[in-house]
């Protein structure tokens, strides 16, 4: 049985769209994006992909913490520079950022009509 479950409510929307230097008609850092990046399924099809794909490692054996990563969701709506912010050890940041790699592509967040990066935040709960 797994002992994994994510915090629903701490799943952070970066409204602010990451930098990007090829595009030119970004909104400025801080403001909101008209369309947000969806996944396949919405927001709970993400929570259950990451709760059904993360595999605690067991190196990690009976320890208990959040692994904390940062993501982009870029304009084709593939997952890049995913970010590892904390983690607890024994490999549990390596399997956040396989899980994140495998993720399915979403779709972009749109600024203007055009679609644009955007950066997420995310805590994985360990037990």
């Amino acid at each position: 049985m797994r002992t994994l479950f994510i915090v629903i409510g701490f799943l952070i929307y970066q409204l602010s769209p990451a930098q990007d230097t090829t595009a030119v008609s970004m909104p400025a850092v801080g403001s909101s994006i008209e369309v947000k990046p969806q996944f396949p399924g919405g927001i709970q099809a993400f929570y259950s992909y990451i709760a059904k794909n993360y595999n605690k490692p067991k190196a990690a054996g009976n320890a208990s913490g959040k692994v904390y990563v940062t993501f982009v969701i870029e304009k084709d709506g593939h997952i890049d520079d995913i970010k590892v912010i904390r983690d607890i050890g024994f490999g549990t940041a390596e399997e956040a950022i396989r899980v994140l790699k495998e993720c399915p592509l979403w779709t972009p967040g749109q600024q203007n009509g055009r679609a644009v990066r955007v950066q997420y935040s995310l805590p994985i709960v360990l037990n």
